[in-house]
């Protein structure tokens, strides 16, 4: 059966392909992979689902207990509420089986389309991802960070209020590398040489020729590549908080340790308000965020991705090294980085500006790994990044 994108089901409507589910207007939340869960049963409604195709559905090629299965199986009857029992049930030694036919919900009865729209591409290897562009002018594409999802970032604060600035100045190209947010979630590799094949495959599908790109943390060594692959594309490279090499290349003993430790806590932590990874996450990334901007960027990882993709994407940042290529970059380049920056040092960024020939450097007085609308060092941030763009 082909499916709707957006179903009903009693109280509840799940859009299956922005990965929300809602009990009337109220939005419900849900890990990442039990929303998985759930929508490989509504996609199998009216049959019973063997325990072996959900591990393999939910995990291919990875040995998990089935532990984690049956906290799955709770996370989504949890979020169903009282009737779940009924909607979900478990067929004794053959599997769960989801009972209600879940409706298509038409094109006129579903939530207003979020702003802006979401459209899709494959990359040279097969992986779907969700890109999207708002505004006019010269096309100013942004490769992803560790975590995003298209429309969550829109609205939230502490990334929306970047790119609303942009895309009421340029024509703002995001995307949802593969593992994040919109774009296929569990896929078979992720490296760095992925990332480059998701840049090349969104600026391909766009048709576009020549443009700017903003490399944000992990973003800058993604845009670094691409601009010394693509010199005749690449109009402009503005990067920021960013890093030629990871934790793990840059010779130090205790960044080693700290990133291994960091490791452990996001693996039992992720997308947790309350956990120790999130605040420690907090204090290197965002020290003067408020209490409501760290729910919310806790909401945005829990949004975006699991864990254990989490972890992946985190394992191929700290292996980073592209401390070669920075003598190659043709294009004009614009480095900025906050002065007290935990998440990124400092000196990454003048690493950066030293060997980009002609690049101009410019320090920002933040301890935000990116800084915030309301503190002093906002209105720089943004107002050098627009001059050098219309240069």
């Amino acid at each position: 059966m082909a499916f709707a994108r957006v179903v009903q089901f009693g109280s509840h409507t799940i859009d299956l392909q922005r990965c929300t589910l809602r009990r009337g207007d109220d939005v419900v939340e849900l890990r990442p992979k039990a929303f998985d869960v759930l929508r490989h049963l509504i996609e199998n409604w009216g049959r019973v689902v063997g325990k072996d195709e959900l591990m393999q559905a939910l995990w291919p090629g990875v040995v998990v207990t089935d532990d984690a299965l049956v906290q799955c199986i709770g996370d989504v009857r949890r979020a169903l509420g009282a009737d779940a029992h009924e909607i979900v049930k478990t067929v004794p030694r053959r599997g769960y089986l989801f009972c209600i036919e879940p409706m298509p919900v038409a094109a006129g009865q579903a939530r207003p389309r979020v702003d802006p729209e979401v459209r899709f591409c494959r990359t040279a290897d097969g992986v779907r991802l969700a890109m999207a562009t708002s505004g006019q002018g010269l096309p100013v594409v942004r490769p992803p960070t560790w975590f995003n999802h298209l429309e969550y970032d829109w609205h939230v604060q502490f990334r929306s209020a970047l790119y609303h600035f942009l895309a009421e100045r340029f024509q703002l190209v995001r995307y949802d590398g593969r593992g994040n947010g919109l774009s296929d979630r569990y896929v078979p590799e992720i490296s760095f040489s992925t990332f480059g094949l998701d840049l090349r495959a969104v600026v391909d599908a766009l048709g576009l020729q020549r443009y700017a790109l903003l490399g944000i943390s992990q973003g800058a060594p993604i845009a670094i590549a691409h601009a010394v692959l693509h010199p005749e594309r690449v109009h402009k490279l503005v990067l920021n908080g960013g890093m030629a090499l990871g934790s793990n290349k840059r010779g130090s003993t205790k960044d080693r340790e700290t990133a291994q430790a960091y490791l452990t806590l996001m693996r039992h932590g992720w997308g947790d308000e309350h956990s120790a990874f999130l605040r420690t996450f907090g204090m290197l990334y965002f020290p003067s965020a408020s209490a409501d901007e760290l729910k919310a960027l806790a909401q945005l990882q829990r949004m975006a991705m699991s864990a254990e993709v989490a972890v992946r994407l985190r394992m191929v940042t700290a292996e980073l090294d592209v401390v070669d290529l920075l003598p190659r970059v043709a294009a004009p380049t614009l480095v900025l980085h906050s002065r007290y920056d935990n998440a990124v040092p400092f000196e990454e960024g003048q690493r950066l500006a030293a060997a980009i020939p002609n690049a101009r450097f410019v320090a920002l007085e933040s301890e935000n790994h990116v800084p915030l609308p309301d503190e002093p060092a906002w209105p720089t941030f943004v107002g050098e990044i627009e001059a050098f763009l219309r240069e």
